[in-house]
């Protein structure tokens, strides 16, 4: 086995909340752009003035301050879902990186509150703006609030999340791709018996570009 890469030296730094505050889509992300040279150590509010010393101890980078267009070094805050207000769409959970929301269409959603990581990005998601923040660790923050054992956890809920929903995809645009397939199959039947080609060539088109568009879908 290969030894961890600086990237993989920062990631494991990172609260793993997955919450984009930095300005990356995930916190390997952000630990890629870190260690490329590309962004600062110090963009990262769920860990705290406590994570950029760590990552500053890491990289050999001066500490400083955390960036305040990021957020601010606060306490854990869980979300919370009003019950009465809930109208069972769905966006929540599509939004939740770490799948702590659990419910189903048109039922009522709760948030488990030990999986949360306080990421918020629950909040815009909702339509009616029925979920608040709930402060779960008063007078603590960073990694005085979110344990390692924590982080790692939420890593793996991430990563088994993008994972199903990658296969999902996957397995949506292969029965995209045979269903186009078969269309494409009946417009040859209708060639050979119809008097407007025309017609039949732009169905044609379209049903191809779907077939490639489903095809670039199961390569990703």
């Amino acid at each position: 086995m290969p030894p961890p890469s600086l990237a993989d030296l920062i990631d494991d730094l990172l609260p793993q909340t997955q919450c984009t505050r930095c300005g990356q889509p995930d916190c390997r992300a952000y630990a890629e752009a870190v260690a490329a040279g590309t962004m600062d150590i110090n963009r990262c509010p769920p860990g705290g003035q406590e994570g950029i010393v760590r990552l500053a101890a890491l990289t050999g980078q001066p500490v400083k301050p955390l960036d305040p267009e990021c957020g601010i070094d606060g306490p854990l805050t869980v979300a919370v879902i009003d019950e009465a207000w809930c109208i069972g769409c769905t966006l929540c959970i599509k939004a939740c990186p770490v799948d702590c929301i659990s419910g189903t269409n048109k039922h009522m959603h709760s948030v488990i509150e030990a999986d949360c990581t306080g990421c918020e990005l629950c909040l815009p998601a909702c339509p009616v703006d029925c979920i608040s923040l709930e402060v779960v660790t008063p007078g603590r923050s960073g990694w005085q609030a979110w344990t390692p054992e924590q982080a790692r956890a939420a890593r793996q809920r991430y990563q088994e999340r993008n994972t199903r929903r990658q296969r999902t995809a996957s397995q949506q645009a292969e029965r995209l791709e045979h269903k186009a397939r078969h269309k494409l199959e009946h417009l040859a039947d209708l060639t050979r018996n119809t008097e407007v080609p025309g017609e039949i060539d732009r169905k044609r088109a379209v049903i191809e570009a779907a077939m490639a568009r489903a095809r670039l879908q199961r390569s990703k």
